[in-house]
C-alpha cells in the first residue's frame, strides 16, 4: 500500500536496522511494548533492515518471522506504519495489508513535517551500476521463485548459511571519513530541510548547505530508536533506548 503524500507526526517512533532474527530478538520487546500500550507512538516509521532476512515470496523467511509479522500487522490496525524496505527486507508489501511500503526504487521518500521537507531513505538506493543491477535481479519474482526452489531442494541450506553469515556481521563499526562520503554522495542531488537515512549504522548528524543530515543509529547495536520532536526543539530526533520498564509480557 502506498501513500501519495507522507506526513510525519510529532511523537513518531523511527526504527532503523534492527536486523531482527532468532539471534537478535530485541525488536520483539519494542513491538510488544507498543502492542500492550506501554509505549504510545503517534506513528511508527521503519527505515529498512528491520528483519535480518525477510524476502517477499520466500516462505522460509516468512515462517521464521511469522510472530513478528503478526504483531506488526496487529499494531497497524490502530497505528499508522510506514515501512522503507532495506537490503535485508524487500518485496515485503505482500506481508502487510495496512502499511505504506516503499521499495528501494521509491526512495528517498519525500515527507512533510511542520512545513519542512524531509527525505527518508534506507541508504542503499544510490549504489554503483553493479549494485543497482543486483538489487533489481534479487527482487525479480521469477528469480526469487527459482532460488526458492533450489533452496527447497537443498533443505534450506542456502538460507541457513545466509543466517549464519549475517549473525557474524559486525553492525556497529565506525565508518572513517563518513562526513566526506555523505557530502560526495548527496549534496549535489537533493534539496530538503532534513535528509534521514539508516544503513550505515553511524548515529551521526551533519549540517550541510543543502540539508541537515541524520544517519540513524542501528537498533541492532544497542536498542536505539528515535522519537520525532517539535521543530521548536534544538534537535529533530530524540534518541531513546529500550529499557526493561518498557516491556510487558502477556
Amino acid at each position: 500500500m502506498f501513500h501519495k503524500e507522507v506526513k510525519i507526526k510529532e511523537g513518531a517512533f523511527i526504527v532503523s536496522d534492527a536486523h531482527y532474527s532468532e539471534l537478535r530478538p530485541e525488536l520483539f520487546e519494542l513491538i510488544e511494548a507498543i502492542r500492550f500500550k506501554k509505549l504510545l507512538p503517534t506513528q511508527l516509521i521503519f527505515m529498512g533492515d528491520i528483519f535480518d532476512a525477510l524476502f517477499g515470496g520466500v516462505a522460509y523467511t516468512q515462517k521464521k518471522n511469522q510472530k513478528m509479522l503478526q504483531y506488526i500487522n496487529e499494531i497497524s490496525q490502530t497505528l499508522e506504519i510506514i515501512y522503507l524496505e532495506g537490503n535485508h527486507d524487500f518485496n515485503v508489501a505482500t506481508y502487510f495489508e495496512n502499511i505504506a511500503v516503499f521499495p528501494i526504487a521509491s526512495q528517498p521518500v519525500t515527507c512533510l513535517y511542520e512545513e519542512k521537507k524531509i527525505c527518508l531513505a534506507h541508504g542503499d538506493f544510490d549504489g554503483d551500476f553493479a549494485y543497482k543491477l543486483y538489487t533489481k535481479l534479487i527482487r525479480n519474482r521469477f528469480l526469487v521463485k527459482f532460488l526458492t526452489f533450489i533452496d527447497l531442494l537443498l533443505g534450506h541450506k542456502i538460507l541457513i548459511k545466509l543466517d549464519e553469515y549475517l549473525a557474524k556481521k559486525d553492525d556497529c563499526r565506525e565508518f572513517k571519513g563518513f562526513r566526506e562520503y555523505i557530502a560526495s554522495r548527496l549534496l549535489q542531488r537533493y534539496e530538503c530541510d532534513y535528509f534521514i537515512e539508516g544503513h550505515y549504522h553511524q548515529n551521526k548528524n551533519f549540517e550541510f548547505d543543502n540539508f541537515h543530515y541524520i544517519n540513524l543509529g542501528a537498533f541492532a547495536c544497542n536498542q536505539r530508536y528515535f522519537i520525532v520532536k517539535s521543530l521548536q526543539s534544538k534537535e529533530l530526533l530524540e534518541e531513546k533506548r529500550l529499557s526493561q520498564g518498557d516491556v510487558k509480557y502477556g
